[in-house]
């Protein structure tokens, strides 16, 4: 049993412990090109966040984990069959229950650890921080935790090498051999300033790409992908020990 995993304890070790801190795994479940599981961004989010939590609650941070949410916004990809949706709107209300159950249980802060690209919880949390001013919300996408490029040759964005490393390594037993897989060719928007970075447009999945990736996983390897999470969980848990331990009070330097 790990104490700071809430799907693992019980009643008695819970209802004395006072928690600074809970962290909230938020994932998809979706298509990852023909060699993934549909389940890829779950495995990723519950083993990140509790590779980070057990590592900050080592050093004395009073952590707990909540059950990882296994469906995202995937309103682009509605033509993949059985990738699962939730609208925003619905994802809010979600959101904002488990708010209220934190809230009303004095635990204070907590720390959206998402493992999904189609979730984006930033408005959420303005809407929410006005409901409940006590509280401090924040949220993290662990992608953008450290410079790819460092770990992989193209890591690519949806089942290309980093994700397919990340889960060689974390559930081998769950990934078909690469000969398997799609190139995970993307087609692009032709108009320039959407590749600028200051225009947007929701890609729609079925007219990217053939075969639900979109990065090649060719190059791929277990030992990348234990590199990575080895640093991502040490970087991540480093971020759970300080807000955890941080005064709200004492946020601004």
């Amino acid at each position: 049993m790990r104490p700071y995993i809430l799907a693992e304890t019980n009643w008695a070790a819970v209802k004395d412990q006072q928690y600074n801190l809970a962290v909230l795994p938020w994932a998809a479940t979706e298509a990852h090109n023909y060699h993934l599981p549909y389940s890829a961004d779950v495995i990723e989010a519950n083993r990140i966040s509790e590779g980070a939590a057990g590592l900050a609650w080592d050093r004395g941070a009073k952590i707990v984990v909540l059950p990882t949410i296994p469906i995202g916004v995937n309103t682009g990809q509605r033509d993949i069959k059985l990738d699962l949706n939730l609208n925003p709107s619905t994802q809010a209300i979600i959101l904002r229950d488990i708010v209220d159950v934190l809230d009303h249980h004095g635990i204070f802060k907590l720390l959206i650890m998402n493992s999904h690209g189609g979730n984006d919880f930033k408005q959420m949390i303005r809407e929410l921080n006005v409901q409940y001013p006590g509280m401090l919300l924040t949220t993290c996408n662990f992608w953008q935790a450290l410079k790819l490029d460092e770990y992989f040759d193209e890591p690519g964005d949806h089942a290309g090498e980093m994700e397919t490393s990340l889960l060689m390594y974390l559930a081998p037993d769950l990934v078909l051999p690469l000969n398997k897989a799609g190139k995970g060719h993307a087609r692009k928007i032709k108009i320039k300033s959407f590749h600028e970075g200051w225009a947007w447009a929701e890609r729609k999945w079925s007219k990217v790409t053939e075969d639900t990736g979109i990065g090649n996983p060719s190059k791929a390897t277990a030992e990348k992908g234990k590199r990575y999470f080895d640093d991502l969980v040490k970087k991540i848990g480093d971020l759970m020990y300080e807000l955890a331990t941080t005064d709200p009070e004492d946020f601004y330097q």
